[in-house]
């Protein structure tokens, strides 16, 4: 990480600081303390960002960054640490056309293998309650049709 990066960083969370009313430019360093008290992390990993001595590791990050307003992808964006190709938005593989989103929608996200898709349809349908809508794809279409006769053999198994 260069020390441009690390400035960058550091002058964008002073930024979000002081829109959210802390005061970091108190002598005494009132506002350090209570975003550190409030985000559960030590005062100086407060400190040593806003000093430019170093980045924030992730915990802090996941921990400072709902107090600021932004989210951990945009932290880890904007640190270097990530590029946005990374780390894409949830919006950017919604289904076109409004339609409801799928189990095969929601292997592709994960990064499932298409050759294992259809055992991941199976095995989270197990998970799903038996009269939930079906997923659009034709894994998820046998899966959904199988599902009351999975949740019925499990009924018997519990009793």
């Amino acid at each position: 990480m260069s020390t441009h990066e690390l400035d960058a960083f550091a002058a964008w969370i002073e930024g979000l600081m002081r829109e959210r009313g802390y005061d970091i430019d108190a002598p005494r360093g009132g506002g350090k303390s209570r975003i550190a008290d409030e985000a559960g992390v030590h005062r100086a990993a407060v400190t040593r960002l806003l000093q430019r001595q170093s980045m924030p590791d992730l915990e802090t990050m996941r921990r400072i960054a709902p107090l600021l307003g932004v989210s951990v992808r945009d932290m880890l964006v904007r640190s270097g640490r990530v590029s946005p190709e990374e780390l894409p938005l949830a919006s950017q593989g919604l289904p076109p056309g409004g339609r409801p989103t799928t189990i095969e929608d929601f292997a592709r996200w994960l990064g499932v293998p298409e050759s294992r898709r259809e055992v991941f349809g199976k095995v989270v349908s197990q998970f799903l309650e038996p009269d939930a809508p079906a997923a659009g794809s034709d894994a998820s279409a046998a899966v959904a049709a199988d599902a009351p006769v999975a949740a019925e053999g499990r009924r018997r198994a519990r009793d």
